[in-house]
């Protein structure tokens, strides 16, 4: 099976882990992401089939640009996977500036709302497509010190499963809980621990056979690849 995936949030970790694996795959590929550098470098991996480009998910402008790009250049995505996210430096919450609060939710939930408002009338017109949403361990549980991370995972669930209830029969949404993977936002909680845990690589192989089985039928479920 191959079709067309849009990633955000591929320039390092889980994003760029799924977008090698999707390509590899046989799957057209988009995706966007804040480092100009790492998109260049993944531009050079995945090749002239892929479209990628420097996106701030937080910022609707550059979202809908994005969208009118993908399109154009690999069509409507079949599947939609919503994983650009950030995490606040650990600290008490009465610690944690307003600015850093904002920003955790506006990326973590305001860019996962902006690629849906961009995306979802171009797959509802062709009648099929499953929006991943990307969420935690987090986002139905809490932990001391990642406040503004909870928030956020537990508002993409939410999300979720509101949208579940609008989409028209064809189209799915799901929230995507990856597990705890040795990444840099991992280790910036965990410290050296992280390394204890599966690499993304690895873990991409399972997450891609996971998602290319997605189906309407699962609309509004979480799952746990």
């Amino acid at each position: 099976m191959s079709g067309s995936v849009c990633i955000t949030g591929c320039s390092r970790g889980l994003g760029r882990a799924l977008a090698v694996e999707f390509t590899d795959r046989g799957w057209k590929v988009a995706g966007g992401a804040r480092n100009k550098g790492c998109i260049e470098e993944l531009k050079a991996e995945l090749g002239q089939g892929s479209h990628l480009q420097v996106l701030d998910v937080s910022v609707p402008e550059q979202v809908d640009s994005f969208a009118i790009a993908t399109i154009n250049k690999i069509g409507c995505p079949d599947l939609l996977v919503n994983n650009a996210g950030m995490i606040n430096a650990n600290a008490k919450l009465k610690d944690v500036s307003a600015g850093e609060f904002a920003q955790v939710l506006n990326t973590n939930l305001g860019g996962t709302h902006n690629m849906i408002r961009a995306f979802l009338p171009a797959m509802e017109k062709r009648g099929r497509g499953i929006i991943v949403n990307f969420s935690s361990y987090w986002g139905r549980s809490t932990a001391p010190e990642v406040g503004p991370y909870c928030a956020s995972k537990w508002g993409v669930e939410g999300l979720t499963r509101s949208l579940a209830q609008e989409l028209p029969a064809g189209l799915g949404t799901v929230a995507f809980n990856p597990g705890v993977i040795h990444t840099d936002m991992l280790r910036s909680c965990f410290g050296e621990e992280a390394k204890n845990y599966e690499d993304p690589t690895s873990w991409a192989k399972r997450a891609t056979e996971c998602l290319v089985g997605l189906s309407p039928d699962q609309n509004g479920e979480t799952i746990v690849p």
